[in-house]
């Protein structure tokens, strides 16, 4: 359900694409003509009534609607008039009524569904110029809503009071561009004043309900890809091989967001803050790559099941990858990241099991940062493919080289650092009890182990025993670094097989 309804959204909001202008001509049966096409390209079938007045166009009655796979129901939109007038500087303008409806239904675990949600625009224009294989768009809107309009289950239509969806874009100024040679190349700016949300449910059989509100404040997009002429949106890898790519990311200023819940008797409340963040993507045919951060997050968490709130604080938070999916005996990149600085907790948390405040409480941190080379033996974004890959005998894929950047861990006073470097041969997996066998260097770096383990013990954490054998652990492996409580490690593993430790053979 929810694929259908981003595409509903995604071709409303066409109409809300925007660029600079062009230098040349374009009429409006050239821009209609290129939304038709567009539109029908990618598995819409558009209906409706046009009509020629001067340089004017109407299209009255305009429907654009997409069966969904295995006729499991329909998405479709619906404007009651869309008038395209051309300028005498050679543009065009576009005028759409300020209320456009977006019906969903089908099935959904079993159940039948109806939704129809609102697409609102107010205070909006939009001008497109250009030349037909080369059209630039120019739009802005006071506030741009989506809105749940009706909702039924098992034709059973819902009370108003059951469900609410909506999402406010406030001042929105976009830029966009499509060109057409071969493929459909495009490249779009968006900038919002805010992103307001307030969605809220209730079981009508019995007392367990929901709401989630929050806002986006400072939201821009910068972005582009290219659509070919002619795919098939349903099928994900289809649309690669014909040449499908996406490269965006949103960024935003800040934000805050409120979630309360009851269920099973249960009351849950949750609450964030952020000091801004961002959401990149690019997907193509090779490699597919996200990359997710955040930075000064606060959050605190109130359940019936804890006598005090759950407060979370994190100076930065991110999470990014980027992978090769094409088979291909050639080594690709590949690159992971994860981070969260800073982290700290509420002194209602630290004293449930530190209530002598034995331990520092300086904040947390957990990093690592890995990049490589490997080898991507079959295509696992084919579902055929993704399915019998537990069945299968060899692993899709083989890490050549990895090169580890950073990795931390850094709490209660003590601190672990590492880097290093690692080739593998994956044609012995014998040395390593079935690992393919690495070749390469590790420098590592411990800080305050000795004295956490002291406030382990002194705080009943942590045996005597269990700390000297720790202690003894270190001494075989660690020598004592420049600093105080500090202790360094160089491990190698060479072509043979062999692990050293600081020069000392261990394996």
């Amino acid at each position: 359900m929810n694929a259908y309804f981003t595409r509903g959204i995604g071709a409303a909001l066409l109409f809300a694409s925007a660029t600079q202008m062009a230098q040349a001509d374009v009429t409006a049966q050239d821009v209609w003509a290129d939304w038709k096409n567009y539109m029908s390209s990618v598995g819409y079938d558009v209906t409706g009534s046009e009509s020629t007045s001067g340089g004017t166009l109407t299209i009255s009655d305009l429907s654009m609607s997409m069966d969904m796979p295995e006729g499991e129901g329909t998405a479709s939109i619906a404007m009651s008039s869309l008038v395209l007038t051309g300028n005498s500087d050679g543009t065009v303008a576009v005028t759409m009524p300020g209320t456009m409806p977006m019906h969903i239904s089908g099935q959904d675990g079993g159940e039948e569904f109806d939704v129809v949600i609102n697409y609102n625009q107010s205070g909006n224009s939009l001008i497109v110029s250009g030349s037909p294989n080369d059209m630039s768009y120019n739009y802005a809107a006071s506030q741009v809503n989506l809105a749940l309009a009706s909702l039924s289950v098992n034709e059973k239509q819902m009370p108003p009071g059951l469900a609410r969806v909506s999402v406010t874009l406030s001042n929105v100024i976009s830029s966009a561009q499509m060109k057409q040679d071969g493929m459909r190349d495009y490249s779009q700016r968006m900038s919002a004043d805010s992103l307001n949300y307030d969605m809220a449910f209730k079981d009508p059989d019995s007392d367990d309900n929901g709401e989630w509100t929050g806002s986006i404040q400072g939201l821009s997009f910068q972005g582009g890809g290219v659509i070919p002429l002619e795919m098939n949106t349903s099928d994900f890898q289809a649309m690669l091989a014909a040449g499908f790519a996406f490269d965006g990311m949103f960024e935003y200023a800040s934000g805050n967001s409120n979630m309360r819940a009851i269920g099973d008797g249960q009351d849950f409340s949750f609450t964030s803050t952020s000091q801004g963040g961002k959401l990149g993507a690019k997907i193509d045919a090779s490699h597919i790559a996200y990359d997710v951060s955040q930075k000064g997050t606060e959050i605190t968490v109130t359940t019936n099941q804890l006598p005090f709130p759950i407060s979370l604080g994190m100076a930065e938070t991110g999470f990014s990858i980027d992978i090769p999916v094409a088979p291909s005996d050639q080594e690709q990149d590949f690159a992971m990241s994860m981070k969260m600085r800073d982290f700290t907790i509420s002194d209602m948390i630290w004293g449930m099991f530190d209530p002598g405040q034995v331990l520092p409480r300086d904040p947390a941190t957990i990093a690592l940062d890995l990049s490589g080379k490997a080898k991507v033996l079959m295509n696992f974004l084919d579902p055929e493919v993704a399915e019998k890959l537990d069945d299968l005998n060899s692993p899709p894929g083989e890490v050549n080289a990895l090169t580890i950047k950073e990795m931390l861990v850094s709490a209660a006073g003590a601190k672990f650092s590492a880097t290093g470097d690692f080739t593998f041969d994956n044609s012995d997996l014998a040395s390593f009890d079935g690992m393919p066998a690495p070749t390469g260097v590790a420098n590592l770096e411990l800080n305050g182990a000795n004295g956490l383990m002291d406030k382990l013990i002194q705080m009943g954490m942590m045996s005597d025993s269990d700390a000297m054998g720790a202690r003894m652990m270190m001494g075989m492996l660690a020598v004592p670094g420049a600093g105080e409580d500090t202790l360094t490690s160089e491990i190698k593993i060479n072509g043979e097989g062999h692990i050293m430790a600081n020069g000392q053979r261990i394996k």
